[in-house]
């Protein structure tokens, strides 16, 4: 008898799971008869199932049957003690334009909140269903009246933001993020929709304001910190600072924020701000590990804003860090960096050898030594030691299979091999790296493995790939100047080889470094007029963007250029910044 109950238990499921996807499917192609036909079959073996019940009101409202819609709301509101069919007839009689009967009933749902204060969730909902947002707003307001542990803020700030009420629905996320600090993310996430870069913009003083009025009525760090994220959102950094500051001195943790504020400021090329920044830090920290943070990312600052007459000076700094915090485990990124600084910037590549050999003998783990063995491989080329650079990158591999580390070594042997000439090794070594895990890795694999693929067999001497190798290894030990003209030399001997559009990019981005912008636009130009259907096409639109807004002060030939991208090469990896930067320049509210 009970294995009979389950079978008939199981084909009755089996039945009504059909029944609703086929009364569903009626109901999307607008076939609302059968529709009709299929959900009072279902609502016949499950009479208080809400949703088939409001899936029956719904088709006789899209059958303007709007009589036999009331009779059934009315049985149900008899049968069944569920105040949002209040609502559902309300909103029936406003199909059938008698306003002062919907709003009889939508007031009886309102009324129904007093009596039961838990009936909001269902009358608020049934009230945003058919979008009578200033009724779902009264029904969570006077709930929370009622009961002040609901808290319906979130449900509120979303209905005043389609309202358009923005200064109600910012002050609603407020409430909600100070009564759950934890959620402060997704408050911010949901406001970042309504607020730009513009400072002076109506939301944006608005939120401002509000935040600003808080902290005067009731100091609180959630509002310093949400302060410090509208300023960095508009790149006011100093503000933001003052704001990390004050909660700093109120809650005495650590300075992570303000380090991260400092590193946000540097990659938003605003570094004056971020030195000062990482000098706080350097002031105030307690603990050596913070301090050695904000003195090395305030070296990198300065190597970057620095010239060969400062070199000197910059070593100097590099000795007194190392002399202050030791030459241990802990200070290796620092280490590296000196050693990188020498061979790279001062052209001092022996004592750079010496230091990191010597490096190599101090107690470190194995990831630490494949750093070095990294970095020395890297100084290696710049010598133009391939074969010993070799040696190394391939003991990274060998000693630590399958890390991130071992597949930038094997594409460090594979660029080491394609600078020598060595195109045959160099390939096979890349299309290993196309699987790499790291995404970084993988894309410039592929760029040099097309790059040597598409132009090793237009020559059999493979001249023109011979001397751009050459020119991009210049360009690696800096001598930009030399690698210019050996790819005029390219430009002028080798005219009809693919290579050429790729060796117009590369002299563009030389000359990019050198601040002759002129002559990049020239290139860039020559791609575009020339190599239209290339590969780079996106790229060099995107260069030619950037120096007319940036360094030429032409913002109407970059919109034009950023437009470009925006309507014809939608897959390019500059869309989305190319989108931003030509609804800047269009005068858009940019979020």
């Amino acid at each position: 008898m009970r294995v009979v109950f389950i079978l008939f238990f199981l084909v009755c499921s089996v039945t009504i799971a059909q029944g609703d996807i086929i009364a569903k499917e009626y109901f999307k192609n607008g076939k609302y008869e059968k529709a009709l036909v299929e959900y009072k079959k279902l609502y016949a073996r499950a009479p208080s199932n809400i949703t088939y019940i409001n899936q029956i009101i719904s088709t006789y409202q899209q059958l303007e049957q709007y009589e036999e819609a009331e009779i059934f709301i009315l049985k149900l509101i008899k049968r069944i003690n569920y105040p949002a069919f209040y609502v559902e007839l309300g909103y029936n009689f406003e199909l059938k334009n008698n306003k002062e009967q919907a709003q009889l009933n939508y007031q009886k749902g309102l009324v129904s909140i007093d009596d039961k204060v838990t009936n909001v969730f269902t009358v608020a909902r049934s009230f945003q269903n058919h979008s009578l947002l200033e009724e779902a707003a009264l029904a969570y307001e006077k709930a929370m009246v009622l009961k002040p542990d609901f808290n319906f803020n979130v449900q509120l700030a979303q209905i005043y933001g389609e309202q358009g009420n923005i200064d109600k629905m910012f002050n609603s996320y407020l409430n909600y993020a100070e009564f759950n600090p934890a959620a402060l993310k997704d408050v911010k996430r949901a406001i970042n929709d309504f607020i730009s870069e513009d400072a002076y913009s109506e939301n944006n003083v608005l939120l401002r304001k509000n935040l600003l009025k808080r902290l005067q009525e009731e100091p609180n760090t959630l509002w310093n910190a949400t302060l410090s994220w509208l300023f960095i959102q508009q790149k006011d950094f100093k503000k933001a600072f003052i704001q990390e500051k004050a909660i700093f001195n109120r809650e005495q943790g650590n300075l992570d924020r303000v380090l991260e504020l400092a590193s946000i400021a540097a990659n938003e090329e605003a570094p004056n701000i971020a030195k000062e920044i990482y000098g706080y830090v350097i002031e105030t920290a307690q603990d050596a590990e913070t301090k050695l943070k904000a003195h090395f990312s305030l070296l990198q600052l300065n190597i970057a804003s620095s010239d060969e007459n400062d070199y000197g000076s910059i070593k100097t700094q590099y000795l007194e860090l190392l002399n202050t915090f030791g030459t241990t485990p802990e200070t290796l990124e620092l280490q590296l960096s000196y050693a990188h600084f020498l061979a790279f910037y001062m052209n001092e590549t022996d004592e750079a050898i010496s230091f990191l050999e010597n490096l190599m003998e101090a107690p470190l783990s194995r990831l630490e030594k494949a750093q070095v063995k990294l970095e020395l491989g890297d100084v290696l080329v710049l010598k133009e030691a391939f074969n010993k650079a070799l040696i190394y990158y391939t003991q990274i591999q060998r000693n630590l299979k399958n890390s991130t580390i071992s597949q930038e070594a094997r594409f460090k042997v594979a660029k080491a091999s394609y600078y020598k000439g060595d195109f045959k090794w160099a390939e096979s070594q890349l299309k290993i790296l196309k699987a790499s895990t790291s995404q970084l890795i993988a894309n410039d694999a592929l760029d040099l493995k097309l790059l040597i693929s598409d132009n090793k067999y237009e020559d059999s001497l493979q001249t023109a790939l011979k001397l751009y190798a050459k020119a991009d290894l210049l360009s690696y030990q800096n001598r930009n100047d030399e690698a210019i003209a050996i790819l005029s030399k390219i430009l002028e001997a080798h005219k009809t080889e693919p290579i050429i559009a790729q060796t117009l990019y590369k002299q563009a981005q030389l000359f990019e470094l050198k601040s002759q912008y002129d002559q990049a636009l020239v290139n860039y130009e020559a791609i575009i007029e020339n190599y239209r259907d290339g590969v780079l096409i996106d790229d060099a639109y995107f260069h030619l963007g950037i120096i007319y807004e940036k360094y030429l002060n032409m913002p109407e030939k970059a919109k034009a250029v950023y437009e470009k991208i925006v309507f014809n090469h939608a897959d390019s990896i500059y869309f989305i910044e190319a989108r931003k930067r030509f609804r800047k320049l269009r005068g858009d509210a940019i979020n």
